[in-house]
Formats: C-alpha cells, structure tokens, sequence
C-alpha cells in the first residue's frame, strides 16, 4: 500500500516538473491594451452587421423551435396528467422575447 502511494507521488511530482519546465511565459511587448482597441474601432461595425443580421436571427430560429416543441409537448403531458408545467415554455419565451429585442440594447450596454 505505501509502495503505491509512494509511485503515485512520485508520478504527480514528475508531471508538475515537467509541465513547468515547459511552460513558456508569454510576454506582451508593447501596449496590449491600445492594440485591441485600435482593432475594436476598426472592426466594430462589421461585428454589429455579422452579429445582429445572422447570429441573434439564429438564437432565436433555435429558440423558437425549442419554445414551440416545449409548449406541445407540454400541452401532451397535460392531457396525460391534467397538470400543466408552465416553467419551462415561460422560461424560453422570456429568453426568445430576449435575444428577439437584444439588438437595439445591447450596443450600448457593451460601448
């Protein structure tokens, strides 16, 4: 038994010396900050159009479909059990009501 807790200690330690002896430490030369502003501003308005005419259109298709199949199956469970669960269809609608009114906010939180 101490034979073994003795090779598993010996394992560990062997690990975290070599993952330190090949750990690179990575430097910034410059000023990092300004570099990723500068980058911001000049891809700003691309960010906007790509994020606001494909990716919210796209939360919300997959939202919408999820929230329609949840109301269904919950609708089948209720006439299976006569008990209607309402936390999960009110949870996707407030999420689709959400990303649905997300673009015309959340710039501004963001700037």
């Amino acid at each position: 038994m101490k034979l073994k807790r003795t090779e598993l200690l010996t394992a560990v330690c062997a690990v975290i010396f070599i993952a330190a002896m090949l750990a690179v430490p990575a430097l910034a030369a410059g000023d990092v900050a300004g570099a990723v502003e500068s980058t911001w501003a000049t891809a700003e308005s691309q960010i906007k159009t790509v994020v606001n005419n494909v990716v919210f259109p796209c939360i919300d298709l997959i939202l919408a479909v999820f929230f329609f199949v949840k109301v269904g199956t919950t609708y089948f469970e209720y006439r299976k059990s006569g008990h209607f669960e309402w936390a999960a269809p009110a949870i996707l609608f407030a999420c689709l009501v959400f990303t649905l009114t997300a673009p015309m906010y959340i710039w501004t939180i963001l700037a």
